[in-house]
């Protein structure tokens, strides 16, 4: 086996795809993953424009890229690019892991909501179960946590989004559990999810009104940068406990090194290894 520093021609190689790609911390997770295994595996990120997804997927499996991480835009456009998808992906209609099965097949899979529900139990010790529930948003993300808080036994999934049409959707994806709704019902839910990009790069805005949030609740923002977004910052001021997203992301990224490698995730290595690297962008 290679030395953990040292790439040779039998280091397996995977990587994330997405546009932009830039700010992704996946390669340091995973890299730090690697390391501490002494696994002769790298990590790496791609750049995709929009739309060619697909394409890249064609290119990764000709090269011999042992796994993929995928993220925006191209979640849903890899689809057709794949021989199969597991339940879950297929569910979704999206996929934000590719899992190499022999020599040609790849193989789709999407290990966010098993990420958030993680996250949720291991790092925040809440149990969706018997609980109320409301998601700010409609896109994969949202989707993928509407669907595992469903299959995690939530009470009620509430829906919320500007385009009600898109919620509606989304909802339909638990049916019998979850409909569409809006951020003021926040007030009446244990936990609070916002899966939209609100809070980012200076957003002061908020995907629920501050006066919804207090004791007793869960809140929970699922953008990781900056650490303390504008939610959990009103949460906590409020008294409600809170978290951002970098629990959900560390926690699909180990599922994900779980389904390439067949090894345990070493979990306190890639969270201590996205911190420090956060640390260096504040």
């Amino acid at each position: 086996m290679q030395s953990s520093w040292q790439v040779a021609g039998s280091t397996r190689v995977a990587a994330v795809i997405g546009h932009p790609i830039h700010h992704s911390i996946s390669p340091v997770i995973h890299n730090a993953a690697f390391r501490a295994l002494d696994l002769d595996w790298v990590f790496t990120a791609f750049e995709v424009a929009p739309g060619r997804g697909a394409a890249a997927v064609d290119g990764a499996r000709d090269l011999g890229l042992a796994g993929l991480s995928v993220t925006m835009p191209h979640k849903a456009d890899v689809v057709r690019a794949l021989d199969r998808l597991s339940p879950t992906a297929e569910t979704l209609g999206a996929v934000n892991t590719i899992v190499r099965n022999g020599t040609r097949e790849f193989v789709g899979d999407n290990t966010d909501g098993a990420g958030f529900l993680d996250a949720l139990r291991k790092d925040e010790g809440f149990e969706p179960a018997g609980r109320r529930c409301l998601v700010v948003g409609a896109g994969g993300a949202a989707r993928a946590v509407v669907v595992a808080l469903a299959e995690a036994g939530a009470s009620e999934v509430i829906v919320a989004n500007r385009t009600v049409e898109r919620a509606e959707e989304a909802a339909s994806l638990a049916p019998n559990l979850a409909r569409s709704g809006s951020p003021e019902e926040a007030d009446a839910a244990d936990l609070v999810v916002n899966a939209t990009p609100q809070g980012m790069a200076g957003d002061r805005t908020l995907p629920v009104p501050a006066s919804s949030l207090g004791p007793g609740q869960l809140v929970v923002d699922l953008v990781y940068h900056p650490a303390l977004t504008p939610l959990v910052e009103a949460a906590r001021e409020r008294g409600a406990a809170a978290a951002n997203g970098l629990g959900m992301l560390i926690h699909q990224a180990a599922h994900a090194f779980r389904l390439w490698t067949g090894e345990d995730p070493p979990l306190e290595v890639m969270s201590a290894a996205a911190l420090a690297d956060l640390a260096l962008r504040d």
